[in-house]
């Protein structure tokens, strides 16, 4: 099995779980995802639906992730304008 692909989908996992720092961790998932994909389809290894469910949850994670930024920061400029 590709390491890349395991290490992206253990990213991507991660990414989901871990607030504020996911977004990073999603953003790495995803390269590593790539990466694993390009090697997986040049070199005929196994690991494709890991690099696929790596991918996907890192873009997931990352989607949450800005959610709950942009959440946080639109909850401080509410509560700060308030008189």
């Amino acid at each position: 099995m590709n390491q890349k692909a395991i290490t992206s989908l253990t990213l991507g996992i991660m990414s989901l779980f871990i607030p504020v720092v996911g977004l990073v961790l999603g953003i790495i998932g995803l390269v590593f995802a790539n990466g694993a994909l390009k090697s997986i389809y040049d070199t005929s290894e196994e690991g494709k639906k890991a690099a696929v469910a790596g991918k996907v949850c890192s873009i997931v994670g990352i989607c949450i992730q800005i959610g709950v930024i942009v959440l946080f920061l639109l909850g401080s400029v509410f509560f700060f304008s308030v008189n």
